[in-house]
């Protein structure tokens, strides 16, 4: 027997991504949509999926996606540029429920706000690799340019800790020099754990760049497509209270406790480690 309406709304929301910095798109499901419940997903015991062939990312996002299933999700969030690069096509065929992105969004975003349709993308080198932003914006708009720069420092310095230590601003004088000599007018945070670093990318834009330029934050715009969407499927949860957030890791769980508050700005109840069940690759 088919559920009925008002049970698929109260269902929770279920996140993915390879480790923990989807939690920064959790953080913005929270903010818009407060009283949703929230499973995430960190598949902390195969990150990052950036080192991995697009066949095996597209198998592990299937797997993700199939334990959110299976916890009785009504929409899954594929929080992951990599993922979202690879693995959406594959996830639409196999799964039949709204399944998000966060590479469409952030695209369209960046194109509403580019004056000069010269826009610049950070993120990690697959990501990059992928061209997955350069080829959305190309399909929407035939004449934006896009300048990519991979770099794979930022994660790591963001999971020290280390948001605006001298070293890292340094780093960031490095990458976005490049983008800056393109003209670039907007810049997209193509890597979940780069909305921790908005504050010091926009101090280095500013010492770099004599004119503005716009940051999208793809975590941000995939939290409001997620909640349009919703809307228009009219699954938006009924609760007039605030949601829960479920967190599961498939690594052991006491670091995951520990960097969940930097991300979240928050702190939330400790991870269940589970085991992903394994499916056959594409």
């Amino acid at each position: 027997m088919e559920p009925r309406k008002e049970e698929i709304k109260s269902r929770p929301i279920g996140v993915f991504d390879s480790g923990i910095g989807g939690l920064t798109v959790v953080r913005q499901i929270r903010s818009l949509m407060p009283n949703e419940d929230i499973i995430y997903l960190g598949d902390t015991a195969r990150v990052p999926y950036g080192t991995k062939s697009q066949e095996t990312v597209v198998r592990f996002a299937c797997e993700d996606a199939q334990f959110l299933v299976e916890q009785g999700v009504k929409a899954i969030v594929v929080a992951c540029n990599t993922a979202s690069a690879w693995s959406l096509p594959a996830l639409n065929r196999y799964f039949h429920l709204p399944i998000c992105g966060v590479i469409v969004p952030g695209s369209e975003a960046a194109l509403i706000v580019s004056r000069n349709k010269r826009v610049g993308v950070i993120g990690t080198a697959s990501t990059v690799r992928s061209k997955a932003y350069d080829t959305a914006m190309k399909e929407r708009l035939s004449n934006v340019e896009v300048f990519a720069q991979a770099c794979p420092l930022l994660v790591p310095l963001v999971e020290e800790g280390w948001l605006s230590h001298p070293v890292t601003f340094k780093v960031l004088e490095e990458y976005l020099t490049p983008l800056v000599i393109e003209q670039i007018d907007t810049l997209i945070l193509g890597c979940t754990h780069y909305p921790l670093l908005k504050r010091t990318i926009l101090k280095v834009l500013k010492g770099l760049a004599n004119r503005p330029i716009n940051l999208v934050d793809s975590a941000e715009s995939c939290a409001a497509h997620v909640r349009r969407r919703l809307a228009d499927l009219d699954l938006l949860s009924p609760s007039a209270s605030v949601g829960r957030i479920f967190p599961y890791v498939t690594d052991e769980a006491s670091r995951f406790a520990r960097v969940a508050r930097q991300f979240l700005g928050f702190s939330i109840g400790k991870a269940e480690q589970i085991q992903l069940k394994e499916m056959p690759a594409e």
